[in-house]
C-alpha cells in the first residue's frame, strides 16, 4: 500500500460517515415526523424505524449473497432515535413544534452516537477489499461497496452537530408533508 493513498482512504472515510450520518439521521426524521404527525399516535416513529430495519437487514442480505462478508457491511441503528421522537411527542402531548424541536434535536444527536458504535463493530473495509477479491459480475451488476468502515479520527462531533442542526428542518418537513397529505385529500 502506498502511503498517500492510506491517507487519502482515511479523510475519504472520515467524510463518508458525516454523510452518512447526516443521511440517515434526515431520512428518519423526515419518515418518522410525517407518520408521527399523520397518525397522531405517539409510537409511529419507532414503528417506521423498524420497518426500515428490516428492509436494510434485507439489503444486507443480498450483499451477503454476493459473496461479501457479513462484517463488512453495516445496518444503520434507527430504533433508538426514533423512540427518542415518539417521546418527545408524548411527553409534550402531541405537540407539534415540540416534535420539531426537541425530538429533531435527539434524532440528529443520537443517530451519529449509534451509528458509530455499531460502525466500530464491523470490519475495516481496506483490509477486507484485499482479503476478498471482487466478484465475478459484468460490471453493470458489480454493486458499490458500503462507504462505512472504522475511522481513525473520530467524526461523532460534527455528525452529531450537523445533525441536530439539520434534522430539526427535516423533522418540520416531515410534519409538513402531512400537512400537504391532508389538503391533498381535501382537494378529492
Amino acid at each position: 500500500r502506498n502511503a498517500g493513498d492510506y491517507i487519502f482512504y482515511t479523510d475519504w472515510m472520515w467524510t463518508s460517515y458525516v454523510i452518512f450520518t447526516l443521511s440517515q439521521s434526515l431520512m428518519l426524521a423526515v419518515g418518522a415526523a410525517y407518520y408521527l404527525t399523520f397518525t397522531g399516535v405517539p409510537g409511529t416513529a419507532t414503528y417506521y424505524a423498524l420497518i426500515m430495519t428490516v428492509y436494510t437487514w434485507i439489503a444486507k442480505g443480498a450483499w451477503f449473497s454476493l459473496g461479501y462478508p457479513y462484517s463488512f457491511i453495516v445496518v444503520p441503528i434507527w430504533i433508538p432515535s426514533a423512540i427518542l421522537m415518539d417521546l418527545a411527542y408524548w411527553a409534550t402531548k402531541r405537540n407539534k413544534h415540540m416534535l420539531i424541536l426537541v425530538g429533531g434535536v435527539l434524532c440528529g444527536m443520537s443517530m451519529s452516537l449509534f451509528n458509530m458504535v455499531n460502525l466500530l463493530t464491523i470490519d475495516d473495509p481496506l483490509e477486507t477489499a484485499f482479503k476478498y477479491p471482487r466478484t465475478t459480475l459484468p460490471p453493470y451488476m458489480t454493486p458499490i461497496e458500503p462507504q462505512v468502515g472504522k475511522f481513525y479520527d473520530s467524526p461523532v462531533a460534527l455528525g452529531a452537530g450537523a445533525g441536530a442542526v439539520l434534522t430539526v428542518t427535516m423533522t418540520a418537513l416531515g410534519c409538513k408533508l402531512t400537512t400537504w397529505t391532508y389538503r391533498w385529500m381535501a382537494a378529492l
